[in-house]
């Protein structure tokens, strides 16, 4: 009907018809427009001078493109978009594509000046015989007008305006095109649309679509590939892959309908043309997620993606940052290390389930720069099914504060004592300081926050170890080791509240959400929320001897066009240097004689256990010279309602959660793994004429009274068991021996001792320990008791031999907590330090051999071989060869007892690497430092374990690995956590 038509009608009104049937079938612009020019013969001669006056052409503003995230090593880790595309010059699209476009959407573009009537007529009476859109109308510059138009609208409704099918609209439409043909050459038109274009799933531009579709570039894609993806343009909704076999069917139509008008073109031969229609479309969808969920570490990439939104860096209003993510095809190079984001993310998962209502988190953090190596949570990045609250997945990032898409935090317990210990040694306090404390202590007097208000707390009390009671002096190292709150309250007060506080704020402490710190009495004890990324950069700051860096996570941000701009870390100097060490010499105790003894990653290490009041979050938070890491632990439903007492993580029952039994085992993994490939260094020693020589008054006699308390209780059990002294030396050479192993492979002779003065060489090869000797027995009863005599022995042998203090080293003795003794030429005996306070130890196995000799040789081999044959291990033969070693003791010359010490020293040296003997800084010489193998159960706080203790502590495969571990931690603490009020 419409070819008769054409026959018996004029041009001019064959035009006019061809306009009215293109507004209602969709086809070009130019039938529109015809209207306005009224006739055939001025349709040719009239149509520029009718659009003599062109437009400015469309201000094009960069095409959106995407934003990606690449890790230190260069290697893409997150991506943002608004349009998932990435501009490519024509060059690098393949020619067989650029004629497939062209063949299918604008076959005489290289011909036309931007409006082709030859062209719309014929896809007109092509697409009206056909029923259907078959060939394009729109030339493919009035196609990029509309394109642009859509690209810059900012809201729906602009959008529908660019839309609107209006002869208005379609004539400016073609003014815009014409002005552009004027601009650019036909490739650069070419290139533009190219990488404007909307392909369907998802994809903007032929590069994003060559990849969405094939995964391949746009410069290598085939024939039936191009022809695909030309077909796709059209109808891009239609024809989308990913929804769909419907879909891919229309796509395949379109596709094999462009291989036929390439060939009817002349562009590809018929052959070619049959063979490419007949293969399937062999689509290779590749997954293109944009946002933080499909990044391979979401919690990093949502930390990553709040800071570029709240810093002004990025742009001026948080509008202009978030269409600068997400249209500005920025590359953002992150500080993220994949080796140690691994071993977080793998610490995590061996302990805590998605499915646990309880959360693990953990940030790494290098010192000296602040860039976050590390962000692990124990839970999948997400929403959960259905949109549950509870359930594998979470959309906090639980690791940082509300600012970077975290929670509220949890209290920080513990891990906060480090400030006051910092705010201690910054006024001049030393090693070995000290005072005595009670029971239980009630701040009621003496703190005041920094705007001068008193904030005492007449109404709350605070115990030590879970309301044990018992008090007594303590030194600054004794208090840090053990945690203990009483200690540290106090201290507190004598420091300051204010300088606690104002310390803290120096290394960036505040509080997950924003809100000021509370300055509170409990403020050493951790009563603020924190969240793992906080805590994490303070302590950094002792590693890197006072330098406090903000926690960065984007080191280099590169332009689309290139331009490169680095980001150099924030940092200041929170504390001096010889303060940020003495803190770090402090706190390598606590793995050597504290709350994490057992525990150790094979180098130098330093840190803090926290554990809440009534057990509501669990942290450690430590560090090496080269690697800072915080971890916590809490209930996801909330901490303060679901305290971890009588809980089941990982499938481990606890019960109850200590920062030494989850977080601290978590922590020791992590870094370990993370650092692998890193050099061991130590930390820098501590200025011993600054902060050596303390006094604590009343220690000395506290630890006189205990040893000697211990002192009977061992000759009791001796008086009360056979042990059988060769078999018992056996059991106790095995015993000690695998003590000393422990301890090596924990890196605790790397990590200076305050007796060695900061020493943090290597230890070297442990000497062989000599032949056991014969008939020896391999009970219980007889190891404990040999243990007690070999202690009891070294005492007698070292008793009232003076120590120097100059080195900070320890005196020998049984005592739990040995005190120092100042040499001729020193400071008067009223000034007796206490640097070394660790539990006594057994003598170390290269002096067993000699100690061993001595007493043979005291004992009279023969005649007590003799007796021992006789009396078959009897209790009397046992007493009376007990008293008459103590006997031939007493008349023991000094020969012999300098000859067991010197091959205590012998060991000392063996192990260690250098003598633990010398001439210290006063002048007077050390003696031998005693080993400090086997001693895990005899702390002061041996013999402590009531029923309220042992159901405190964690039970099952929830404790800690290892037995010698877990009795240090019930040494340090009486098995019950620190206990901070809210």
């Amino acid at each position: 009907m419409t070819s008769r038509l054409l026959g018996h009608v004029n041009l001019g009104r064959a035009v006019l018809a061809l306009g009215m049937c293109g507004a209602a079938g969709g086809t070009l612009v130019a039938g529109l427009v015809m209207p306005f020019v009224g006739g055939a013969g001025l349709a040719a001669r009239s149509a520029a001078s009718t659009l003599t006056y062109l437009p400015t052409p469309l201000r094009e503003e960069p095409l959106p493109e995407v934003t990606r995230l690449l890790d230190r090593n260069g290697h893409q880790i997150a991506q943002f978009y608004y349009q998932n595309r990435q501009s490519v010059p024509l060059s690098a699209v393949a020619p067989v594509m650029r004629q497939a476009i062209v063949a299918i959407e604008d076959a005489r573009f290289y011909e036309h000046g931007g409006l082709d009537l030859k062209g719309t007529l014929r896809a007109f009476v092509t697409n009206t015989r056909a029923g259907g859109i078959r060939q394009g109308g729109s030339s493919i510059s009035q196609q990029l007008v509309k394109n642009i138009m859509l690209t810059q609208a900012e809201s729906e409704q602009e959008r529908a305006q660019a839309l609107v099918r209006s002869f208005r609209r379609k004539l400016d439409e073609l003014r815009y095109a014409l002005a552009l043909e004027r601009k650019y050459t036909k490739d650069q038109i070419l290139e533009r649309y190219l990488n404007i274009a909307y392909f369907g799933a998802g994809a903007f531009g032929v590069q994003a679509a060559a990849k969405r579709f094939f995964g391949v570039d746009a410069a290598s894609l085939t024939l039936t590939q191009a022809a695909t993806l030309a077909g796709a343009v059209r109808t891009p909704y239609d024809t989308d892959p990913s929804l769909g076999d419907e879909h891919r069917d229309r796509l395949r139509t379109r596709r094999d309908l462009v291989l036929g008008r390439m060939a009817e073109l002349g562009m590809i031969g018929k052959d070619a043309a049959r063979t490419a229609t007949a293969e399937p479309l062999e689509l290779h969808l590749s997954p293109e997620p944009g946002g933080c969920a499909g990044s391979a570490h979401p919690f990093f990439c949502v930390y990553v993606e709040r800071e570029v939104l709240t810093n002004p860096a990025f742009g001026y209003s948080r509008a202009d940052r978030e269409r600068r993510l997400q249209r500005g095809g920025l590359t953002i190079w992150t500080t993220i290390d994949p080796v140690a984001q691994r071993a977080a993310e793998r610490a995590i998962a061996a302990r805590v389930r998605p499915r646990d209502n309880q959360v693990a988190s953990e940030t790494m953090i290098e010192p000296g720069t602040g860039h976050i190596r590390a962000m692990a949570v124990s839970k999948h990045y997400g929403r959960n099914p259905h949109d549950r609250d509870l359930g594998p997945s979470t959309t906090y990032n639980l690791a940082a504060d509300t600012a970077h898409g975290g929670g509220l935090g949890l209290q920080a317990g513990s891990t906060f004592k480090v400030f006051t210990l910092a705010t201690a040694l910054k006024q001049g306090m030393r090693f070995g300081d000290g005072f005595s404390i009670p029971g239980a202590y009630v701040p009621s007097y003496g703190y005041r926050d920094c705007s001068g208000k008193a904030v005492n707390d007449p109404n709350t009390v605070i115990h030590n170890a879970g309301g044990e009671g018992g008090g007594g002096p303590l030194s600054l190292e004794m208090g840090t080791w053990q945690s203990v709150n009483i200690f540290y309250m106090r201290l507190e007060r004598e420091v300051g509240l204010c300088d606690v506080v104002q310390t803290a704020k120096s290394l960036g402490i505040k509080r997950a959400d924003g809100t000021p710190l509370h300055e509170v009495p409990t403020f050493t004890l951790g009563a603020n929320e924190m969240d793992p990324t906080t805590v994490a950069a303070a302590y950094a700051a002792f590693a890197a001897r006072g330098r406090y860096c903000r926690p960065m996570a984007v080191t280099a941000v590169v332009e689309r066009d290139g331009t490169r701009t680095e980001t150099p870390p924030a940092c200041v100097t929170a504390l001096e240097p010889a303060v940020a060490d003495a803190v770090s010499h402090v706190l390598t105790g606590v793995f050597t004689k504290g709350t994490m003894r057992g525990q150790s990653i094979d180098r130098p290490v330093a840190g803090k256990t926290g554990t809440n009041n009534g057990y509501t979050s669990a942290w450690f938070a430590g560090y090496t010279p080269a690697l800072a890491a915080a971890v916590s632990v809490g209930d996801i439903r909330g901490s303060y309602r679901y305290p971890l007492t009588g809980v089941t993580i990982g499938g481990r029952y606890y019960g109850a959660v200590q920062g030494a039994s989850l977080p601290g085992p978590i922590w020791v993994d992590s870094m370990r793994a993370a650092l692998r490939d890193t050099p061991a260094y130590g930390f820098v020693p501590p200025d011993m004429a600054r902060f050596g020589g303390g006094f604590t008054p009343g220690l000395k006699e506290a630890l006189e009274k205990q040893r000697k308390k211990e002192k009977k209780k061992r000759e009791a059990e001796r008086d009360k068991h056979d042990d059988g002294d060769s078999a018992s030396a056996s059991a106790q050479d095995a015993t000690d021996g695998a003590a000393n192993g422990g301890e090596a492979a924990s890196g605790s002779a790397r990590t200076s001792p305050l007796a060695g003065g900061g020493r943090t060489t290597p230890p070297a090869p442990r000497a062989a320990p000599a032949a056991a000797p014969l008939n020896r027995s391999t009970t219980a009863r007889s190891t404990t008791a040999r243990s007690t005599t070999a202690r009891s022995s070294t005492a007698r042998s070292t008793r009232g031999t003076p120590v120097s203090t100059g080195a900070h080293t320890a005196a020998r003795g049984s005592s739990p907590r040995a005190p120092l003794r100042r040499g001729a030429g020193s400071a008067p005996a009223s000034r007796t330090g206490w640097a070394s306070l660790a539990p006594p130890r057994a003598a170390p196995p290269a002096a067993r051999p000699a100690v061993r000799a001595a007493k043979t040789q005291r004992a009279a081999p023969g005649r007590v071989t003799a007796e021992r044959a006789k009396a078959g291990h009897a209790t009397a033969g046992a007493k009376a060869r007990r008293a008459a070693v103590r006997r031939e003791t007493a008349q023991h010359s000094t020969a012999q007892h300098s000859t067991a010490r010197h091959s205590a020293a012998q060991h000392s040296t063996a192990r260690h690497g250098t003598p633990r003997h010398g001439t210290p800084r006063h002048g007077t010489p050390v003696p031998p430092r005693r080993s400090h193998a086997g001693a895990a159960g005899s702390g002061h706080r041996q013999g402590r374990s009531t029923s309220a203790a042992r159901s405190a502590r964690p039970s099952g495969s929830g404790r800690r690995p290892g037995a010698a571990a877990g009795k240090s931690r019930r040494a340090s603490h009486g098995g019950r956590p620190d206990r901070p009020h809210r």
